[in-house]
């Protein structure tokens, strides 16, 4: 009998960590597969979800820049099974983008609850081409006002926003040309159909790599150890900042304790050597933030994208 009863125990104690594992967190990404988006949310799952003794599991929803993706979470339950990828364009340049239409808004209907990597920006041009610096670039602009050309994934994207900040900012006339994502933008930066382009850097590291892009500047002091030889866009437009990040959102309503314990385990998880690696090697900076100063953050970048996109006059239609 006693050797039945210790079997059982240890039965019992061996099958605790895969019970513990039959908790699965879905992790939403709005967008498709293969972007820095969608590796975000794969970095998520992979190192930040087991902390919460569960199993990350990606789902892409695609659409509606990010918006189709913040809806399934938005009608979740608050219980912190359901959560988002959120990059910085769904939560605060979206919703202030007149023109979009929104299966529902972020600003009241989804809660950041923890931010995970600051995203480097950069301004990038066709190496082979004839621009090999920014005094060059904007010289260039200033020259022949309106025949410039630069890139973007979209009307009312990051890029998009970015560089009216910079043509602002320099009294610059520059034309846009949006496409549908980075990667046919950066096909035509390379073939010469478009001059530049100011995108996250995780989006361009294998033509940097490859010797095919040329890195001109970096978005924000900060730059990244990656590039550290590349001066910052506010070297040549001073105080110009431009970069992104990428978070973890989920339904108004999650409880205190939930909250608590997701910024517990990003915190962990962004601790891990391995996930610090792949982020810096992407271009993206490990970057831990609790559910408040995530928020703030949120607040005060709906302000200023917000600023951005009235002073430009951008409309989505």
């Amino acid at each position: 009998m006693r050797r039945i009863l210790l079997a059982a125990v240890a039965a019992a104690c061996l099958a605790l960590p895969a019970a513990a594992q039959e908790r699965t967190v879905r992790v939403i990404s709005g967008y498709a597969a293969g972007g820095t988006g969608d590796l975000m949310a794969r970095l998520i799952a992979e190192y930040i979800v087991p902390h919460l003794g569960a199993r990350g599991v990606v789902e892409n929803r695609t659409g509606a820049n990010g918006l189709i993706g913040a809806e399934v979470v938005a009608r979740a339950t608050p219980d912190g099974m359901t959560v988002l990828q959120c990059p910085m364009g769904t939560m605060t340049i979206t919703p202030n983008l007149p023109g979009v239409s929104m299966p529902i808004d972020p600003r009241t209907e989804l809660l950041g609850i923890s931010d995970v990597a600051l995203s480097t920006y950069a301004l990038v041009v066709a190496a082979r081409g004839p621009i090999a610096d920014v005094p060059a670039l904007m010289a260039s602009a200033r020259a022949r006002p309106g025949s410039m050309t630069y890139a973007s994934a979209g009307v009312g994207s990051a890029q998009h926003l970015s560089v009216e900040l910079l043509k602002a900012r320099a009294g610059l006339d520059i034309v846009h040309a949006p496409y549908r994502g980075a990667t046919p933008a950066i096909v035509d930066i390379l073939g010469g159909r478009v001059d530049f382009m100011i995108t996250n850097l995780g989006d361009v590291m294998s033509q940097v790599r490859g010797g095919e892009l040329r890195v001109l500047a970096m978005g924000d002091d900060a730059g990244s150890p990656l590039f550290p030889d590349v001066r910052p866009i506010s070297a040549f437009v001073p105080g110009l900042q431009m970069a992104g990040w990428f978070g973890v959102c989920g339904p108004r309503g999650i409880s205190e304790d939930v909250l608590a314990q997701w910024s517990e385990a990003t915190r962990k998880g962004l601790e891990n050597p391995a996930l610090r690696e792949r982020l810096l090697a992407n271009g993206l900076t490990p970057h831990f933030e609790d559910t408040r100063t995530f928020n703030a953050r949120i607040a005060a970048d709906l302000r200023s994208w917000g600023e951005v996109i009235r002073s430009a006059g951008i409309r989505a239609d």
